[in-house]
C-alpha cells in the first residue's frame, strides 16, 4: 500500500510538473507580452524657439517590435501622441515653451503587448523674445471603433505675448487622416491677446465611418443589363442583316431609338437608380493606428508662423 501510494504521488507530481509550463504560457498569453519603452530627446534652437526631437522605441519581451500608440507627457501632462511603425519606433518634433520640461513616453499596449512607460528625460528650453505660440493635444491618443467619433482638447499657449502689439489669430487644421475620416475644431480660430499667458483651447472631434449596408443598385443594374443587352445585340443584328431591305433597316433603327429611350427613363438611368435604390455603399474607415498632425497657423501679414502637435488615433 505504501509503494502504491508513493507511486500515485510520483505520477501526480510529474503531471503537475509537466502542466506548469503550459499554465505559465497560458498566463503570459492572457496578460500579453511585457514591453520596454525607451525615449531620447535632442533639442535645437530654431527661430528663437526650442525644438525637441523625440525618438521612441517599444520592444516586447520576445525582442520583437510592438505596435500601437504612444502618448508623450510633459511633467505628467499629455502633450502629443504618435503611432509606432513596423519597427516599433516613432519620432516626433515638439516645440517647447521656455523653462524646464520632463518628457516621458507612455505606450498604450495592443492586443498582444502590455503597456509600459519610459524613464523621464529632462529638457531645458530657452526663453524667446519673439511672440509666438505652442500647441499641445490632450489626451495624446484616441481609440475608436469604425463609425464612432471622439474628441480631444487642442491647447494653444502664448509665447512672449507681451511683445504683441495687436491680437494674434491662430487657425487650426489637421492632416494625415485615414480614408473615410474627418476632423473638426470648435472653435476653428483662437485669439491670443497682447500680454496673455493662459492657453486658449479648442475641441477637436475625429469622426470615422462604418461600412453601410449593401445597396441593391448593382444588383438591379446587372439584371437590367442582362435583359437589355442581349435585346440590343439582337436589334443590331437585325439592322445588319436587313441592310438589303430598306424597310427592315429603318424598323430596326426605330426599335433601337426606343430601347435607348426606355433605358434612360427606367432602372438603367443613374438618376432613377439613385432615387429608387439609394447611393452606392460606403466603405468603413480602415483599421489601424495613425499619426494625425494637428496644425496651428498664424500670420502677421508678412510671415506665417506654423506649429504642430501629433495625435495617435487607433481605429478598430
Amino acid at each position: 500500500m505504501i509503494r502504491r501510494g508513493l507511486r500515485l504521488e510520483l505520477v501526480a507530481g510529474l503531471g503537475i510538473a509537466l502542466a506548469m509550463p503550459a499554465l505559465a504560457m497560458a498566463a503570459v498569453s492572457s496578460r500579453g507580452l511585457t514591453t520596454q519603452t525607451a525615449l531620447t530627446a535632442e533639442t535645437s534652437d530654431q527661430g528663437g524657439r526650442t525644438k525637441a526631437t523625440v525618438a521612441i522605441t517599444v520592444t516586447g519581451e520576445d525582442g520583437l517590435p510592438a505596435t500601437g500608440a504612444v502618448a508623450i507627457t510633459d511633467l505628467g501632462h499629455p502633450v502629443a501622441g504618435v503611432a509606432l511603425n513596423a519597427q516599433g519606433q516613432a519620432k516626433v518634433v515638439l516645440t517647447l515653451p521656455a523653462g524646464s520640461h520632463t518628457l516621458r513616453a507612455v505606450y498604450q499596449g495592443d492586443a498582444t503587448h502590455q503597456s509600459s512607460n519610459s524613464v523621464t528625460s529632462a529638457v531645458q528650453a530657452q526663453v524667446s523674445g519673439t511672440p509666438g505660440f505652442g500647441i499641445t493635444v490632450s489626451p495624446g491618443t484616441l481609440s475608436l471603433t469604425a463609425g464612432q467619433s471622439g474628441s480631444v482638447v487642442a491647447s494653444v499657449t502664448p509665447v512672449n505675448a507681451a511683445s504683441l502689439t495687436a491680437p494674434m489669430f491662430v487657425t487650426l487644421s489637421c492632416a494625415g487622416l485615414p480614408d473615410q475620416a474627418t476632423c473638426t475644431f470648435t472653435p476653428e480660430n483662437v485669439e491670443i491677446l497682447p500680454g496673455a499667458t493662459a492657453a486658449s483651447t479648442s475641441s477637436m472631434v475625429i469622426g470615422t465611418q462604418a461600412a453601410s449596408t449593401t445597396s441593391s443598385l448593382a444588383r438591379s443594374s446587372s439584371v437590367s443589363w442582362a435583359i437589355l443587352f442581349p435585346g440590343a445585340l439582337g436589334l443590331l443584328g437585325l439592322a445588319w442583316g436587313g441592310r438589303r431591305r430598306e424597310w427592315l433597316r429603318r424598323l430596326s433603327l426605330v426599335a433601337l431609338v426606343g430601347l435607348v429611350t426606355m433605358m434612360g427613363a427606367t432602372a438603367c438611368a443613374p438618376r432613377y437608380n439613385y432615387y429608387n435604390h439609394g447611393p452606392i455603399p460606403n466603405p468603413a474607415t480602415p483599421s489601424g493606428t495613425y499619426t494625425i498632425s494637428v496644425n496651428a497657423q498664424s500670420t502677421n501679414g508678412i510671415t506665417a508662423v506654423t506649429e504642430n502637435a501629433t495625435l495617435a488615433v487607433t481605429v478598430k
